[in-house]
Order: structure tokens, then C-alpha cells, then sequence
């Protein structure tokens, strides 16, 4: 394989996916930090949600994307998903050795160091907490507090239609976060990049002096590493995104005013 830092240039753009929106999250954070970068954006909303598809399958998905990436001359790739990275890094950074790679995950660490009662508590799709990496990250981090998880099924689907308060998603939200609370949780990690834009509704649900906890600043920080480590840190005035979506261009673009804060056109991703 070509060398990365040979093959593309500082001014070729960061790829970023997700099954959904829920990455937008995580972009959002990226612009800000870097807004020279040209980002592409692709929401496999074809596929949605990853967190109940078999690893498998998700894995699959994500090498598809990944070679439409790289064969449109990205010059690092951004797992905005805790799922398909739960499933797919690894197998990514083998088959992709020299390109970069950012993935995401729950952000244990710094949940256990923030929490006051000693107990934690997860906010994730099922595929994310039954993974061995999810595992690792408990055993590697988590040894001196109490991790309580809630697999939260039927919400990503929910922030897909850009609905953020509404009764529906706000009675399914309490009903995952009154358990963690009766555990005696005071640290909330969001375990998946869809998650984020509750933030404003979990403020008004939970009691004061709860923390929220998610990965996206992190992210960006790291891609900012990477980028820099191999001088390929665009320079220069802020630059435009591309989206594409396996889904209904017609229904990104419905809500990227919300999500994104602006009215981009969508392309669609066949494959």
C-alpha cells in the first residue's frame, strides 16, 4: 500500500462515517478545532442502526465505506460510531495500515476519574456494550468504580428523524436513565455519537451535579494529532463538507439545518 503522507496531500480532505447522524456529533467538533479541513461526511442511514446488526455485517459495511474513502483520496478516516469501531478498527487499521485512523469509544477513563460516588453509568447501543473492546476499556479502566450499563434500543432510531424533545423520545429517555440513577450514578458516559444531542434534554430530566461524559472534543484533539505527526494539517480559510448517505438524500438534508446548523446538499452512497 502507498504510503499515506505520499499519496495524499494536506489539502485532501478527513473522511468521517457513521451509520446515521449521530457522527455529526463528532464532525461538529472537528470544524471547530480545524476548520481549514475539507470533510466528507457519510451517514450509512441505508443500514441504521449498527448497534442491533450482527458484528459481521458491520464490519462489512464499514470496509465498504472505507474503500469509497480512500479510493476518493481522504487522507484520514474517522469512525465517528462506537459500534462499527467496537466491530471494525481493528480489521480497518490491517487492512489500512499507513492511512490514519480515529476511532471512537466510551470514554471510561475519564468517567472513572470524574465520578464522586463511585459509580458510573452507560448510555449505548447493545453491539457496544457486548463487545470485547468495550470489555478491555472496563477491565483497563474501570477496576475501582462500580459501571452500570443500559443498552438503549429504539433511541438512535428516534434522533434520526431530528425529533430532540418530543414526548416519545423524552418517556423512552427516562426510562433508561431513572435505572442508572437509582444505582447511584452521578457520571453519565454517552456512549454513542447519536447521544449528544439529548445533552439539552437530559439536562432537564436529570438532577443537578450529574455529568455528562461524551468523546467527540477527544476525537477531534486526536485526528489534530495525527494529522500534525504527518504534516498533513490543512492551512488556509474554512472549508466546505460534503455529505452522502446510503439512505433518502432528501431526508438528511430534512435535518441537517438542526443537527449541522446549515443546509448542505446530500449525495447519495449506492454500494
Amino acid at each position: 500500500m502507498n504510503d499515506v503522507h505520499m499519496s495524499h496531500g494536506a489539502e485532501a480532505p478527513v473522511a468521517v462515517f457513521d451509520s446515521g447522524v449521530g457522527g455529526l456529533s463528532v464532525l461538529a467538533e472537528i470544524r471547530d478545532l480545524l476548520p481549514a479541513e475539507s470533510l466528507y461526511y457519510l451517514a450509512d442511514a441505508g443500514h441504521v442502526p449498527y448497534g442491533e446488526k450482527s458484528p459481521a455485517f458491520i464490519v462489512q459495511r464499514c470496509l465498504t465505506i472505507a474503500e469509497f474513502f480512500h479510493a476518493q483520496g481522504a487522507k484520514a478516516l474517522v469512525l465517528a460510531c462506537n459500534t462499527a469501531t467496537a466491530a471494525a478498527a481493528a480489521v480497518l487499521r490491517e487492512r489500512y495500515p499507513d492511512w490514519p485512523l480515529v476511532a471512537m469509544e466510551p470514554a471510561v477513563k475519564p468517567a472513572a476519574a470524574a465520578t464522586r460516588s463511585g459509580v458510573v453509568g452507560v448510555l449505548a447501543t447493545t453491539g457496544t456494550l457486548q463487545s470485547a473492546r468495550f470489555a478491555a476499556l472496563l477491565d483497563r479502566f474501570a477496576a475501582d468504580v462500580r459501571v452500570v450499563t443500559q443498552p438503549c434500543p429504539g433511541l438512535v432510531e428516534l434522533i434520526e428523524t431530528g425529533d430532540l424533545q418530543g414526548p416519545a423520545i423524552t418517556r423512552m429517555l427516562q426510562g433508561y436513565v431513572q435505572p442508572l440513577l437509582a444505582e447511584g450514578c452521578d457520571t453519565l458516559i454517552l456512549g454513542c455519537t447519536h447521544y449528544p444531542f439529548l445533552k439539552p434534554l437530559l439536562r432537564q430530566m436529570l438532577p443537578p451535579g450529574i455529568s455528562l461524559i461524551d468523546t467527540g472534543a477527544a476525537v477531534a484533539r486526536q485526528l489534530e494529532r495525527l494529522l500534525a505527526q504527518r504534516e498533513l494539517l490543512a492551512q488556509g480559510p474554512a472549508r466546505q463538507t460534503q455529505f452522502w448517505t446510503s439512505g433518502d438524500p432528501d431526508n438528511l438534508g430534512k435535518i441537517l439545518p438542526t443537527l449541522w446548523k446549515s443546509s448542505d446538499s446530500v449525495r447519495s452512497f449506492v454500494l
